[in-house]
């Protein structure tokens, strides 16, 4: 594994998610990195994400957040597994829970980690935020497909 690159350029170059993918122009083109046994990541929001004056969008927060968990539940299956890469994994299930308005200027950090898992399934919590806050939550359930998934191999 490389991890000088993000998980999603790392596994995924081809990937059109709105969220995450690297070859979507137009979408939030987030990256996640390993650090130790978290997941990483920060993302600077654009005034068209926000949802009034200065506040983002719960919709994109809840994006980023699905996507950033989805790929810290993708990486810990490859390791549990012994995997040369990632399984194509699903969101079977995500809450987020917003504590504070998330500021829509300057850079957010997101950081997850596994909670449960099983061969196939892993339960995530996460958290986004500016620099030393946290705005909102996620608990998220991440299952790996099989092969008559559609979503299967599509990263």
């Amino acid at each position: 594994m490389d991890e000088s690159k993000s998980l999603q350029d790392q596994f995924a170059p081809n990937l059109i998610c709105f969220g995450c993918g690297p070859a979507n122009p137009r979408g939030l083109q987030i990256k996640s990195y390993v650090v130790g046994d978290k997941v990483i990541a920060s993302f600077v929001p654009q005034p068209h994400h926000q949802a009034f004056e200065g506040i983002l969008n719960g919709g994109i927060i809840g994006v980023l957040l699905d996507c950033h968990l989805n790929w810290t539940a993708a990486w810990h299956l490859m390791k549990k597994n012994k995997l040369d890469v990632p399984p194509c994994s699903v969101t079977a299930k995500y809450e987020v829970t917003f504590e504070k308005p998330t500021p829509s200027e300057g850079q957010l950090h997101l950081k997850s980690w596994i909670v449960e898992s099983s061969n196939r399934r892993s339960v995530v919590d996460g958290t986004i935020g500016p620099a030393g806050a946290v705005t909102a939550r996620c608990r998220g359930t991440f299952v790996a497909v099989k092969p008559d998934h559609p979503a299967y191999h599509r990263w």
